[in-house]
Order: C-alpha cells, then structure tokens, then sequence
C-alpha cells in the first residue's frame, strides 16, 4: 500500500467532486446536500481547487481523498468511503497541521460521529455547536479547533 499526498490542480476536480458525492451520501445520509450534483461538480472542480489549497490523496495509483485548506481553516476534508481506516484521512490531517501549525479550525456536522471521533483522536476539542442558521445545508454542526502544544 503506497499512499501518496500531492497538490490538487483543475485535473482533479471532477474526481474531487465525485469522492464529496460518494462521501457525502455515505456519512450523512439525514442531511440534505446544498447542491445538485452537477453544481457540486462545478464547484469543487474549480472553486475548491482555485480558491483553497488542496490536496489530494493518492493511494495505490487512485485517488482516494481530498482536502481543502484555507487561512487556518480545513474548509474539506472527505474520503471514499471504502478508503477509511487505513490511515489517509490521518496523513491528510497531519499535512494539515504542518501546513498550519499555529493552529486549525472545522465544522463538521452534528450527526457525523464518525468524523467527530476522528478529529477528537487527533487532538481537535469542540467548541461551538450551531443550530444550522450558519451553513448551506442548514443542519447542526459543530465547530473544532486544534491549537499546537505549546513547548
């Protein structure tokens, strides 16, 4: 198993948008998605990728994730869902942490224990919950930040 990180370029973007899609309706089935898949398609294709730094996760020759970073902030962080627990999602972490070491913050939604039990593994604390006033898809979410220990 050889997993790879490298930057995402326009190249990648049709196979972002379609690991968000599988992910999405995966893990969150009770949540509605704000856009339609064509949109998702589009977005991810070039918002995503011209306006966040973005990786992808390579793994065995297939691309098998992706996240976004912005100014402090992982804005996506998604996986196949056949690609959890096998350490991607962690490698995308800790590229994140290196690349942001003054500290990191996320939403991720409410009802996703999954994801919330994966960042709380690594060292992320909740913070703020919200109601879903403040997101597209208009569900609860929950704030989390991760700060560097100090030394």
């Amino acid at each position: 198993m050889i997993l790879e990180l490298q930057p995402a370029t326009r190249e990648h973007g049709a196979t972002i948008a379609e690991i968000y899609l599988e992910s999405f309706d995966a893990t969150l089935p009770g949540v509605r998605r704000a856009r339609t898949d064509d949109e998702c398609r589009a977005y991810f294709s070039t918002v995503v990728v011209d306006e966040h730094e973005t990786w992808v996760a390579i793994l065995d020759d297939d691309i098998v994730g992706f996240m976004a970073l912005g100014d402090g902030w992982i804005h996506h962080l998604y996986l196949r869902p056949d690609a959890t627990g096998k350490g991607v999602g962690t490698r995308l972490l800790e590229l994140a942490k290196y690349r942001r070491s003054n500290g990191l913050s996320l939403h991720t939604f409410a009802v996703n224990t999954g994801a919330r039990r994966f960042y709380e593994r690594h060292g992320f604390v909740a913070g703020e919950f919200g109601d879903g006033s403040d997101n597209e898809e208009g569900a609860p979410d929950v704030r989390y930040d991760w700060r560097p220990v100090e030394r």
